[in-house]
C-alpha cells in the first residue's frame, strides 16, 4: 500500500511512527498465527516498536481510533494471547532488545522485554551468571512475563512471577507505571507487579523488565531413570522431594514417547517410563550425594539408572531425548496439527491426575503422549491428528476439557505455564469463582475503552473477537465488537 493512500488510523500510525510501521502483507501475515492455535488472524498493520515512546505513540492511535492493539514477542504463544483482532493492530516489541549491564552483587540485570532468553544467557554467562526460567522455546522476555511462564526449572527456581524484580508497563491512558525494584523484598504498597505479570498485554504493555540473576552452579550432573510403570516414575518424584532434594530439573516422559524418540534419533534407551533429573553441588562429593538420594528414591517405586552424565557434553547427550520430545512427534506423524493439554496440580494430586489423564485417553479411543515437567506437578498431554479430522479433533476437545475440570476440581490449574489467552477462558469461572468478576473490573478500570488485547484471559469464553477494523476508518464506539456466531475451542 503507498503512503498516499494510507488514511484514518493507519495513516495516524504512520504520521507518528514513519517506517517503523508496516502495511506490507507478508509482515501481516507473519504475525496473524502463533505456534498453538488453528486460528489465522491477519491484523491491518503491525507496529515495529524500538522505544518505550514508540509504544506510548502507537497506544495513543489506539486509543484515539478505538483501535485494538495486541503485544507481540517471538510469537510462541500456544493459548492464542498474541493473535491479534483481525484487521487491527500488532505490536511487535522484538526490536525494544537492550540487555543493560548486570549487577554482579545485586544479581539483576535490565532488559527490552524483546530480548530472547537464549541470547539474555549467553551474554550473561561471561559473567558467571544465568537466567533460570526455561520454558523450552526461546521466547521473549515480555511474553515470558505476560504469560508467566515457567518450564523445566521451575522445580527449583520458580517461573517468572519469583524471578522479575520489576517492570515498567505502558498503560492504555497513556500513563507509565515502574513496579517493582531491585531490592530483595519490600512491604510497600499493593503487589502491583504481580498483577500485570500473567495478564498477557490485556491491562498494559511491558516496556522494560529488571530480571533476578543466579550464580552458574560450580557442578552439575544428570541422570536418567527407568520404571515399570507410570505411577512408580510419578511417586518416585514425590518421595525424592521427601527426602529433602530439590532438583535444577526433575522431567518424565512416558513408554511411547521414549519410543518415539528412540525411532527419530536412532537412539536405544528403554522404552520405559522414565524421568531425567539434573542436579547442582559444590564439587563431586556433593553431587555424589544428590546422585545417591535419587537413585534411593527411584528404587523405592521400581526405578533404575539408565544414564548418568556429569561434563557438558554428556549430560547434553543424556537430555537429548527429553529435549527431542516435540520433533519426534512431529515427524512420527507427518502432516498432523497438535495441541498440548498444560495442567498443574498439587503433589498430592499427581498420580491420580496421571491415571485420570490414561483413562481419558482410553475412553475417547485416543493415544498422546505424557510428559511433563513433573517435580512441580504440572502435566502435558501432546495431542495430535489431521487437521482436517473433526472426529478427533472432538474427542480431544472432550479430553482436554475434561483434564482441565478435573486439574481445578482436585486443587489446581487449568494452566500450569502456557497461559489462558482464548482457549482456557472457560475454566476461569469454576477456578476462581467471585475473583473473576474482580479481574474483569480492574481489566475495565484500566482499559475502559478495550482494546488492549481485548477478549482475552477474562473475556467472555463463548466468543471470539469480531472483524471490527477495515483497512482504512476508524471503528464505532469502542473495540469490544464480538461475534457470537464464533464459539471458542475451550
Amino acid at each position: 500500500m503507498e503512503d498516499d493512500q494510507v488514511t484514518g488510523w493507519q495513516g495516524a500510525l504512520r504520521t507518528g511512527l514513519g517506517e517503523r510501521v508496516s502495511l506490507v502483507p507478508g509482515d501481516r501475515s507473519a504475525h496473524a498465527r502463533d505456534e498453538g492455535t488453528p486460528l489465522t488472524w491477519v491484523p491491518g498493520a503491525v507496529v515495529y516498536a524500538r522505544s518505550e515512546g514508540d509504544v506510548l505513540e502507537t497506544l495513543a492511535v489506539a486509543r484515539d481510533w478505538r483501535v485494538p492493539v495486541t503485544p507481540w514477542g517471538a510469537g510462541t504463544s500456544l493459548e492464542g494471547a498474541a493473535l491479534p483482532v483481525p484487521g487491527a493492530i500488532s505490536l511487535d516489541l522484538s526490536g525494544m532488545d537492550a540487555v543493560g549491564e548486570p549487577d554482579p552483587v545485586g544479581f539483576t540485570v535490565t532488559v527490552g522485554p524483546g530480548v530472547r532468553r537464549l541470547a539474555l544467557n549467553r551474554r550473561l554467562r561471561p559473567h558467571g551468571l544465568f537466567f533460570p526460567v526455561d520454558p523450552g522455546a526461546d521466547a521473549s522476555l515480555g511474553g515470558m512475563a505476560a504469560t508467566n511462564a515457567s518450564g523445566t526449572t521451575t522445580v527449583r527456581y520458580g517461573g517468572m512471577r519469583e524471578n522479575v524484580a520489576a517492570l515498567r508497563v505502558a498503560l492504555a491512558d497513556g500513563r507509565v507505571l515502574t513496579l517493582g525494584s531491585a531490592a530483595r523484598k519490600s512491604s510497600s504498597g499493593y503487589a502491583l507487579k504481580q498483577l500485570f505479570i500473567g495478564s498477557e498485554g490485556t491491562l498494559g504493555v511491558i516496556t522494560s523488565l529488571t530480571l533476578r540473576l543466579h550464580p552458574l552452579p560450580p557442578a552439575t550432573a544428570s541422570v536418567q531413570l527407568a520404571f515399570g510403570d507410570v505411577e512408580g516414575a510419578v511417586t518416585a518424584s514425590v518421595t525424592l522431594r521427601g527426602l529433602g532434594l530439590t532438583p535444577e530439573r526433575l522431567e518424565f516422559v512416558d513408554a511411547a514417547t521414549v519410543a518415539a524418540v528412540n525411532c527419530h534419533r536412532a537412539r536405544h534407551d528403554p522404552e520405559a517410563p522414565t524421568l531425567w533429573a539434573e542436579v547442582a553441588g559444590r564439587d563431586r562429593a556433593d553431587l555424589d550425594a544428590q546422585l545417591a538420594l535419587l537413585r534411593e528414591a527411584a528404587s523405592l517405586h521400581g526405578g533404575t539408572p539408565v544414564g548418568e552424565a556429569r561434563t557438558p557434553e554428556a549430560q547434553s547427550e543424556l537430555w537429548a531425548a527429553r529435549h527431542g520430545v516435540y520433533d519426534a512427534l512431529r515427524a512420527a506423524w507427518p502432516g498432523h496439527a497438535t495441541r498440548i493439554g498444560d495442567v498443574c496440580v498439587p503433589l498430592s494430586a499427581l498420580a491420580g491426575t496421571v491415571a485420570v489423564a490414561q483413562e481419558l485417553l482410553e475412553e475417547h479411543g485416543l493415544t498422546a503422549p505424557l510428559v511433563g515437567h513433573i517435580g512441580d506437578g504440572n502435566l502435558h498431554l501432546l495431542m495430535h491428528a489431521h487437521p482436517d479430522d473433526v472426529d478427533t479433533w472432538t474427542r480431544i476437545d472432550h479430553v482436554l476439557h475434561a483434564l482441565a475440570a478435573h486439574a481445578v476440581a482436585v486443587g489446581g490449574t487449568c494452566t500450569g505455564e502456557h497461559g489462558v489467552g482464548l482457549r482456557k477462558r472457560t475454566y476461569l469461572r469454576s477456578e476462581h469463582g467471585d475473583a473473576l468478576d474482580v479481574m474483569r473490573e480492574v481489566k475495565a478500570m484500566l482499559d475502559p475503552l478495550n482494546f488492549l488485547n481485548p477478549g482475552k484471559v477474562v473475556g467472555d469464553p463463548a466468543l471470539l473477537p469480531a472483524f471490527p477494523v477495515s483497512d482504512h476508518d476508524a471503528v464505532g464506539d469502542t473495540a469490544a465488537d464480538w461475534r457470537p456466531d464464533v464459539p471458542a475451542r475451550p
